[in-house]
C-alpha cells in the first residue's frame, strides 16, 4: 500500500483543516488506516486509527471531540477532519496502514512503530 497525505497548511487558531490520505492497491480496504503527528523536537505521536469498515474509531485524548477520522473505500482514501484547532496541534501529520488496528493481547496500536505502511507527511501549522 502506497499512501499520499495531502490538506495540510496555515490555519489561524479555532479554524479547521481537513486532511486526506489518498491510497493505492486493490487492498487499501482491508486495512486499517491511522493518522499520527510529529511536531519538532518531539517523537511522532497518535492522532487517531479507523478500522477497515469504518465500523470503529479511536483518538488520543488530545484530540478527541474535535478531530474526526472517516474514510471512504471506494476512494481508496482516508480523512481527517481537524475543528478548533489550537497551536499546539501544530505539526508534519502522517497517514498509516496496518493490516489490524489491534494489538495481539488487546487494545488499539497506538504507537509508530506497529504500523507497517506510511505515506509522506503534510504540514499543519496553527498560528495567528
Amino acid at each position: 500500500v502506497q499512501l499520499q497525505a495531502s490538506g495540510g497548511g496555515l490555519v489561524q487558531p479555532g479554524g479547521s483543516l481537513r486532511l486526506s490520505c489518498a491510497a493505492s492497491g486493490r487492498t487499501f480496504s482491508s486495512y486499517a488506516m491511522g493518522w499520527f503527528r510529529q511536531a519538532p523536537g518531539k517523537e511522532r505521536e497518535f492522532v487517531a486509527v479507523i478500522t477497515w469498515n469504518g465500523g470503529s474509531t479511536y483518538y488520543a485524548d488530545s484530540v478527541k471531540g474535535r478531530f474526526t477520522i472517516s474514510r471512504d473505500n471506494a476512494k481508496n482514501s482516508v480523512y481527517l477532519q481537524m475543528n478548533s484547532l489550537k497551536p499546539e496541534d501544530t505539526a508534519v501529520y502522517y497517514c498509516a496502514a496496518d493490516a489490524d488496528p489491534y494489538r495481539r493481547l488487546g487494545g488499539w496500536k497506538t504507537r509508530s512503530s506497529e504500523y507497517v505502511y506510511w505515506g509522506q507527511g503534510t504540514q499543519v501549522t496553527v498560528s495567528s
